[in-house]
């Protein structure tokens, strides 16, 4: 790996570069609390070769986001299931408009 390509991944969201350790730290948080969104299947953080769990910035994101939601009162389990229905809706919302804008230019061919 050159020096370049070490570079171009400071910019890659998904690039596993945190520790648990480190992670429970940016967070605030324990490592077990990582752990128990791993098992609830919020977030599958990479292996390094020695089998160390790692985390990129998105997964950090998606962990902040149910830290909040658990910090408000509400069980780990169903922080998980609300972020994973949100991130759902998003996708539905988002290819319903890709749809939707397919359709209006097949309608605006039509009418000339």
């Amino acid at each position: 790996m050159t020096a370049d390509d070490s570079f171009g991944r400071l910019d890659d969201d998904d690039y596993p570069a945190y520790t648990m350790g480190r992670a429970a730290d940016m967070l605030g948080t324990t490592q077990g609390f990582l752990r128990a969104i791993g098992e609830a299947r919020l977030i599958t953080p990479l292996r390094s070769a020695g089998g160390h769990r790692r985390y990129s910035r998105y997964q950090l994101r998606i962990a902040a986001r149910a830290r909040e939601l658990v910090d408000g009162g509400m069980p780990i389990e169903a922080a998980c299931r609300i972020i994973i229905l949100e991130d759902q809706l998003e996708e539905a919302q988002r290819i319903n408009a890709q749809y939707r804008s397919a359709a209006a230019s097949v309608g605006s061919t039509a009418a000339v």
